[in-house]
């Protein structure tokens, strides 16, 4: 064969044997709309329809007073869930973002941001839509601040206002995930994203930016500051039974803040809830029980060696903590609307606990340990101790990390909630909390 002759033959095969390789490059696999976990045994099915969906943040409720209706955020807006039958239908149109349910009517609260002809924020405006109708009503306008969480009776809203806003993810954002921290070390390479995530905390922590808390009456607009400070305050919500308690968090790294307090709306009764009693004790991801009576948060003492899901009791002031191994320590907890069961969404090896199988949602029975027939004089001043038996609900090895699973159980507590990146774009998954086989 001449020279021509081969290159123009090994060009041909060239080409051909890149044709398959280009044809499968194009076509994405088509997302799984129902499967049974092979590890696991539970069925999990894909609850949305568009890729860049996602479920609520874990304390903010999804679900309708009667249990019927979800709602989660897509692309398209907000859509609206059947829970029984998963069905999807759009709730409202592109703008609109969900921010709880209320705890009493078939109302939800949202979110749409205006724009200005410079491109700048005009400030918030928080609406209510209407469950049954889609109707949609304008109670605040040009909010000065975020409003996070409403009282348990839809009469007050809660929110921050800070002096000035403070980027916490600069630079490029990661696609299929919640965004990116970037930062380097002191080598001058950038640093993982959990490592990253914790020099930009610190960074907005030492800023030291004058904020607010403050409540909004629904009907009048009425705007009262509860709390000011120079601490960073963030993570604020309502009980969902009291309308009258607020609890926030000190934020920045959970090793340097005494992040979990509580306050009444008037401004009275500030607390402090946990007060670590060693160096590199941490707390945090606080929230509440259904019944509004417990406060419950990830502990560990000291940080990234010993594994608590604690509660304090409101009232009582008894504290329990649940023990767990490193390997079911989860970015965020979630508990039963009966108290009765506790769930986890796991956590890669680069976060808190470097877990080495970590990549897991887990459902948790807790078990109090009880006293050897004889208590000690003081034992009803002492934390109660107890442990979560874990049982694994999915695997979640191909998910990424920097997405958080964000869990929920649905209100009858046959299913836990949850957003995912497991098959590339971020997508709302529920998973059934009884085995299929």
């Amino acid at each position: 064969m001449k020279k021509r002759d081969f290159l123009k033959s090994a060009a041909a095969l060239t080409t051909l044997a890149a044709l398959p390789v280009a044809v499968a490059e194009a076509a994405e696999p088509a997302l799984p709309k129902e499967w049974i976990d092979a590890d696991t045994g539970h069925r999990i099915i894909c609850i949305s329809t568009e890729a860049g969906s996602k479920s609520l943040y874990f304390h903010d409720n999804a679900f309708t007073p009667d249990g019927r209706w979800m709602v989660y955020d897509s692309p398209s807006g907000i859509m609206k869930v059947d829970l029984q039958t998963w069905a999807v239908t759009p709730l409202t149109g592109k703008g609109y973002r969900a921010m709880m349910m209320s705890r009493s009517q078939p109302r939800l609260y949202a979110r749409k941001t205006g724009r200005e002809a410079d491109g700048k924020p005009t400030g918030g405006e928080i609406v209510t839509i209407d469950m049954a109708n889609g109707a949609i009503t304008t109670i605040a306008a040009d909010v000065k601040g975020g409003i996070m969480s409403v009282n348990a009776d839809d009469t007050l809203m809660v929110g921050t206002w800070a002096e000035r806003s403070y980027d916490l993810q600069p630079g490029p954002k990661v696609a299929g995930t919640d965004g990116g921290y970037n930062a380097v070390g002191p080598d001058g390479k950038p640093l993982s994203f959990a490592a990253a995530k914790e020099v930009r905390m610190a960074d907005r922590l030492a800023q030291n930016i004058p904020m607010e808390i403050f409540t909004l009456n629904i009907a009048t607009g009425e705007r009262k500051v509860v709390t000011a400070s120079t601490d960073w305050l963030n993570h604020v919500q309502f009980s969902p039974t009291d309308p009258q308690q607020i609890m926030y968090c000190h934020e920045g790294p959970w090793h340097s803040v005494d992040r979990i307090w509580t306050i009444r709306t008037d401004g009275t009764q500030k607390q402090n809830i946990h007060k670590r009693t060693m160096n590199m004790e941490i707390a945090g991801h606080e929230f509440f029980s259904f019944d509004g009576q417990r406060i419950l948060y990830d502990l560990q003492t000291p940080r990234s060696e010993d594994f608590w899901l604690a509660s304090f009791d409101l009232k009582t002031r008894k504290r329990i903590w649940y023990h767990m191994d490193r390997d079911e320590w989860s970015v965020h907890f979630q508990i039963s609307r009966d108290g009765k069961l506790f769930a986890g969404d796991g956590g890669d090896s680069e976060m808190v606990a470097f877990a080495k199988d970590g990549k897991w949602l887990y459902l948790f029975r807790p078990d109090i340990i009880e006293d050897l027939g004889v208590s000690a004089p003081n034992a009803a001043d002492l934390v109660r101790p107890g442990v979560l038996r874990a049982q694994k609900l999915v695997n979640m090895a191909r998910h990424d990390y920097r997405t958080e699973p964000n869990l929920q159980f649905t209100p009858d507590g046959k299913w836990l909630v949850f957003r995912s990146n497991m098959h590339g774009p971020i997508h709302v998954y529920a998973v059934e909390v009884t085995p299929s086989v």
